[in-house]
């Protein structure tokens, strides 16, 4: 299979399968509106080689973040809604969906206790939240309390990759024990983040504490790299996880 090269060239590569998984939830594949994909044609050319890996589901999550990506429900269905007419144009056999990405701070408290309504995924109206890279939040144990009294299931996007909680398992050992599922992303295996980023995501793969894997795409770069995933010895123990992916 041609896949992207990081020059944007093609280049020869063995493909990675992943359809073990089926559903991805966690991904930035609404042109135009935070950090992802820029326009409509990066946005089906990114969800064609996620089908082509193996996925047949979609999820997106945009970032809501305040001031730099204010995203609201109604910005990001009515986004969603010309990505799947595009998507049904193109007969693309992909579903497409959309949640967010929350950020936690004051403003997603005042949302959770206010009357906007919270974009969530699946049944148990997961909620994907995630928090400031570098320190840890004073607002975690709170944001926790408010999502589970408002009948949300937590879930931590990319807990690997906080700086605060590098090296630390313990600490998300008791932010499970909370009831907050975690989310690791995809490509942390192939050491694209960091080889720090790497051995975490290996360390919480070991403990068994992976609920979600996600792809955290954002465009055809981290398509480009997903296909690392079948080169590494961690690929076939990463297939035996028991993932929430399979029940959305």
């Amino acid at each position: 299979m041609k896949i992207w090269g990081l020059t944007g060239k093609r280049k020869q590569k063995e493909p990675t399968r992943l359809d073990f998984i089926q559903t991805d939830m966690h991904s930035h594949l609404l042109p135009g509106i935070d950090d992802g994909v820029a326009d409509m044609a990066q946005a089906l050319d990114t969800i064609r080689h996620l089908h082509a890996l193996g996925y047949d589901r979609l999820i997106t999550t945009p970032h809501i973040l305040n001031d730099y990506y204010p995203n609201t429900p109604e910005i990001i269905l009515g986004k969603l809604k010309e990505v799947q007419d595009a998507v049904a144009e193109a007969q693309l056999p992909v579903t497409i969906e959309a949640a967010a990405e929350y950020f936690l701070d004051e403003t997603f408290l005042d949302k959770l206790n206010g009357t906007e309504q919270i974009l969530t995924f699946g049944k148990p109206k997961y909620l994907l939240f995630e928090t400031g890279f570098m320190n840890e939040p004073i607002l975690l144990n709170e944001g926790i309390f408010q999502m589970t009294i408002k009948g949300y299931q937590p879930v931590l996007a990319h807990p690997e990759r906080y700086i605060y909680l590098s090296g630390k398992t313990k600490i998300l050992e008791e932010i499970v024990e909370k009831g907050v599922l975690l989310q690791v992303n995809i490509l942390s295996f192939t050491g694209y983040y960091s080889e720090g980023v790497k051995k975490m995501s290996e360390k919480l793969l070991d403990m068994g504490l992976i609920s979600f894997l996600g792809t955290d795409c954002h465009g055809p770069r981290h398509v480009d790299a997903l296909h690392e995933l079948g080169q590494l010895k961690s690929y076939k123990k990463i297939q035996q996880l028991k993932l929430l992916n399979n029940s959305l």
